[in-house]
């Protein structure tokens, strides 16, 4: 434990107890992916995993898309009047989670192109997620006010790790926008990425997103962040699972050599 607090700031009860919900819920939701219950939204919009989720109410895939980011951008956003002056490691995550989560506002809005609908109950789930953990990630950093610094600064690693991710996994949406351009039926069909990391990996944008929010917690710093990174890549990990077997059900020339986040590993 003395050990591990060299890298972190002593966490409050609140932030303990927001850690292990929010931990738990995401470690769930990656295992519920694996096992085939799987989140209403892309390719899996369409997959019912049992009756009565044939009668769940849909939205449009844009509009669900550009609805989960906007709260977590906005919190984002609001936080540097809420929490004005207080240093630089702060002001860097507020930046880190206002840039991020305006760019997913902005890539659903005009870089994404959607097959399907998402259910209505899963956008307000993720929406929920998302707009929660931006929210607690910067409350536990302004409740680190007044505390030393941790031994180890982690705020410059930090920083490259979020750059890193957010401009591959940017990169990484703009080739699968591409592999559906033009109008009509062309424009729904799924095809197997190429290019880029998909020549290893069938979600190297989820593998991107995993380091933007392990950015985040080096930035941090806190005890949350760095749960909630955990928690995430756990989810990630699932969802590429999933992803990867949809893609091997669906196409008989798909490259068994290619994994699902973790190039030549999982």
């Amino acid at each position: 434990m003395s050990f591990l607090m060299k890298f972190l700031f002593p966490p409050s009860i609140f932030v303990t107890a927001t850690t292990l919900a929010s931990f738990s819920i995401l470690v769930t939701n990656g295992l519920s992916e694996i096992r085939g219950k799987n989140m209403q939204y892309s390719k899996f919009a369409g997959v019912k995993n049992s009756v009565a989720e044939s009668k769940k109410r849909m939205i449009s895939g844009r509009a669900g898309m550009v609805m989960l980011y906007t709260p977590a951008f906005l919190a984002g956003l609001s936080s540097f009047a809420i929490f004005p002056d207080e240093g630089f490691r702060f002001f860097l995550l507020k930046s880190a989670i206002t840039i991020h989560f305006l760019k997913r506002v902005l890539e659903s809005s005009f870089v994404h192109k959607y097959s399907g609908e998402m259910a209505l109950g899963t956008m307000i789930v993720i929406l929920s997620s998302y707009f929660s953990s931006s929210v607690f990630m910067i409350i536990a950093q302004h409740l680190t006010m007044g505390n030393p610094e941790p031994a180890i600064d982690l705020k410059i690693p930090g920083i490259l790790l979020f750059l890193v991710g957010i401009i591959g996994n940017f990169y990484h949406h703009i080739r699968l926008s591409k592999l559906r351009s033009g109008t009509g039926k062309g424009a729904k069909e799924y095809k197997i990425p190429k290019g880029g990391l998909f020549d290893f990996v069938i979600c190297p944008h989820y593998l991107f997103e995993v380091l933007v929010f392990w950015g985040f917690a080096l930035i941090s710093q806190t005890l949350y962040s760095f749960a909630f990174a955990l928690g995430t890549t756990c989810y990630l990990t699932g969802r590429s699972y999933a992803t990867r077997r949809w893609y091997l059900s669906k196409f008989e020339d798909f490259p068994k050599g290619v994994k699902a986040i973790i190039p030549f590993v999982f």
